[in-house]
């Protein structure tokens, strides 16, 4: 019998194929013939998630588990090629729980000794559990990335670090202060970071020379980088109000250590971070020639967070894009009309914007934020759109000012997007 035209196909070809299947319908081909009986046990890459778990036919969620950690073993068992990846996910289902933890040991041991490339753990203990990291991870130095989800690292005292580890995903993770230190010290290869929501670090000190990305979202005091002068893209959200006299942020040293930063968002409260007990300078000292892309969250009822914004703005020659969102807070005071003046604060001469796109969003239509907006209408000659989002939908007298502010740029165009447009 003549064979089918995919079994022809050369082996890298099959493998790709292959790579595109869950793995439970890639191991399903090893009925095909011969040929393939042994393909599926090759694959590189092995994702275990609710792909591959079994349908919930018996409405019994202990013989989903047994079915879903048989699977894992035999998959591992069997396997007899490289591994490069492995995703154990079970995408909140809690298939995975505390008494698999004996399971997953076993697994991670089985990996280290495979010289597993890449690894993501992502599953949710109930109660709010961690699962402790083995030891063995800790000395699995071929891995190159690494995604926790909801685990507690406590390394052995002999870790230095992750000589090959090139990308970092902690999410909902414990860990000691000194231990993350550690971590991203003895890692110097390490490119990308991304942290959320991690517990029993407070603050986060970078020493990367290779770092070029960093994510970082939840509860700190302070961020602090060292040796990053490859760093160009940082995203960070302060959730809420850090306890300001502990911090070990402020302005200028967050920017001495970023001297490529090209695109850069600051939002929720960590620009009042960096503000405690300093005073705002009219620039930084070293500009920012790199940074074309910039979002950041103010208080436009705090002359402090308004300075500091005009301050990254003169601080910015070449910014294109800019997002500015307001952030409301409790008890706050109204600026009046004579407290503050955009021009004066900015300074004399007041230098021309290469602003192109701007997006200014959340905010009430109070005049310090009418005020900004006619205040970059003007003074940006390239300007070509501006997109204004209130939280609340403008008055039609508002929306009319709005409208017929003066703009430098002949083609610059303000959208409007109200509050129940799609």
């Amino acid at each position: 019998m003549e064979s089918d035209r995919i079994s022809c196909l050369p082996d890298h070809i099959i493998d790709q194929i292959l790579s595109h299947l869950p793995i439970k319908d890639a191991g399903r081909t090893s009925v095909l013939s011969s040929i393939w009986r042994n393909k599926w046990s090759t694959q590189p890459d092995l994702v275990f998630d609710k792909q591959c778990a079994p349908v919930a036919t018996s409405g019994l969620p202990s013989v989903i588990k047994i079915k879903f950690l048989r699977m894992i073993d035999h998959v591992l068992l069997l396997h007899s090629g490289p591994i490069n990846k492995v995703k154990i996910s079970d995408s909140g289902r809690h298939i995975i729980d505390m008494n698999s933890v004996a399971d997953i040991d076993r697994w991670i041991l089985h990996l280290t000794k495979r010289s597993i490339k890449k690894l993501v753990l992502h599953f949710c203990f109930q109660f709010q559990q961690r699962y402790k990291i083995p030891w063995c991870l800790f000395s699995c130095q071929s891995l190159q990335g690494l995604k926790l989800y909801y685990c507690w690292l406590k390394p052995p005292t002999t870790f230095e670090g992750f000589r090959n580890l090139k990308s970092l995903k902690l999410k909902q993770v414990t860990m000691a202060q000194d231990a993350f230190e550690n971590l991203i010290s003895g890692s110097p290869l390490l490119e990308k970071l991304i942290l959320s929501d991690c517990i029993g670090f407070t603050q986060i000190n970078i020493h990367a020379p290779n770092m070029w990305f960093v994510e970082i979202v939840g509860k700190f005091e302070g961020i602090s980088f060292d040796n990053t002068p490859q760093l160009a893209n940082v995203f960070v959200n302060q959730t809420t109000q850090s306890r300001l006299h502990r911090c070990s942020s402020n302005l200028v040293n967050f920017f001495d250590h970023l001297p490529n930063i090209a695109v850069l968002v600051i939002h929720s409260y960590f620009i009042k971070i960096l503000l405690a007990d300093v005073v705002v300078p009219v620039k930084l000292p070293t500009p920012c020639i790199n940074l074309t892309s910039l979002s950041v969250c103010i208080n436009f009822n705090d002359l402090k967070e308004i300075s500091a914004g005009l301050c990254l703005l003169k601080s910015s020659p070449n910014l294109q894009v800019l997002g500015i969102f307001a952030r409301l807070e409790k008890h706050a005071d109204l600026l009046t009309p004579v407290s503050y003046c955009w021009e004066d604060i900015f300074s004399e001469p007041i230098m021309s914007f290469k602003l192109e796109r701007v997006m200014v969003g959340d905010i009430s239509g109070t005049k310090s934020e009418l005020d900004f907006i006619r205040f970059i209408l003007l003074y940006s000659p390239v300007l070509e759109k501006m997109t204004v989002e209130p939280v609340v939908n403008f008055t039609s007298e508002l929306m009319t000012e709005l409208i017929r502010f003066r703009r430098v740029s002949g083609q610059a165009e303000i959208v409007y997007l109200a509050k129940d447009s799609s």
